[in-house]
């Protein structure tokens, strides 16, 4: 049996970091608005006829071979989130698992949250154990918990299994995902991701930045205040199709961000910011926890080229602004043409 799955990367626009447990308690309505990307971690999931779990990450450039499920349980990988995973899935037969993702690493779209629902849910069709959309974005965010050593947030999550625009409202009595209704065409004329060139590390960031929360820092509390106020606001500015606060919420979101972690910004982030503002950007924002990765541009629509363009003059990477419309999507050796979306997971 070859399973494939792939799921898609995310963009964030304002709200991140509150979305970490218990964060979000001390902030009354918090929630987190994010795009999914057509941009995608993908795995492939093949049995074998003998005992071995081989892993392969091409991006990593990594092959591991465990002669049984024993040895991969007692021993060590420098690929844990799939010997995590497996643990947890527990195949009773060898398998070949081989990955790839088409951002960079270090991004900051979310890709090892996108990989890891992808790995989901190849090895829930592999192994028979089919779950709901709900108990995979248990697993993942466990497991991924598991790999880190900290906290992860809820956030990254929901493009990765629904895709398209999304608000996620975190409550005292759940979190639950609203589908925004944009444009996705006016989305895509009117944003300009690029990779930076330096990837970042976010586990690292989001943990100083909730350890000076829960410590009582009251800087940091104020901040995410305003942080989730905006939140709320560029919810409402883009469902109102409203530009002008859209630009105005992502320029304060960043400016507030800025002001949790001296590690959040780099001097070439900020010129890249500085530079564009001269050819048609009106407000941008680090993606994820910052330190380096990506940074989301919205611009004037007809000065879209224009920074796109020095953006590459001063080395960065462009990554095409597409909103990917659906998530999750699993085929398998048997299925007939393309992806198939994750219909028959429950809610």
């Amino acid at each position: 049996m070859r399973i494939e799955a792939r799921a898609p990367v995310r963009v964030d626009l304002a709200g991140g970091t509150v979305d970490i447990w218990p964060l979000y308690l001390f902030h009354p309505g918090a929630l987190t608005v994010n795009i999914a990307m057509r941009c995608h971690a993908t795995c492939v999931v093949e049995t074998r006829a003998d005992r071995r779990f081989v892993f392969i990450s091409q991006d990593r450039r990594v092959r591991e071979t465990f002669e049984s499920f024993n040895d991969l349980a007692h021993g060590k990988s420098s690929l844990p989130l799939l010997r995590e995973l497996l643990l947890f899935f527990e195949p009773r037969r060898g398998l070949t698992i081989k990955t790839s993702a088409q951002a960079p690493a270090g991004a900051g779209l979310g890709g090892s949250s996108a990989l890891n629902i992808a790995l989901c849910g190849a090895l829930a069709r592999v192994t028979g154990k089919h779950s709901t959309r709900t108990q995979l974005l248990e697993i993942a965010k466990n497991v991924e918990a598991i790999v880190i050593r900290v906290p992860t947030g809820w956030q990254d999550y929901f493009p990765a299994l629904y895709g398209g625009a999304n608000a996620v409202h975190l409550e005292r009595d759940g979190v639950k995902r609203e589908r925004l209704p944009l444009s996705f065409g006016e989305l895509e004329r009117r944003f300009v991701l690029c990779y930076t060139g330096h990837p970042r590390n976010s586990a690292i960031n989001n943990w100083e930045v909730m350890k000076s929360h829960i410590d009582g820092d009251e800087k940091v509390r104020r901040n995410f205040d305003q942080i989730s106020t905006i939140a709320s606001q560029m919810r409402e500015a883009l469902l109102a199709n409203d530009w002008d606060d859209v630009a105005e919420l992502l320029a304060l979101e960043w400016e507030n961000r800025k002001h949790n972690f001296k590690g959040i910004s780099t001097p070439r982030i900020d010129r890249m910011i500085e530079q564009t503002r001269r050819v048609g950007t009106r407000a941008a924002k680090v993606c994820g926890a910052g330190g380096g990765g990506c940074v989301v541009f919205l611009v004037e629509p007809n000065r879209k080229t224009a920074v796109e363009r020095m953006l590459t003059r001063m080395g960065g990477q462009l990554i095409d602004f597409s909103v990917s419309r659906t998530g999750l999507e699993v085929r398998s050796n048997h299925s007939e043409g393309g992806w198939e979306a994750r219909k028959d997971y429950r809610r």
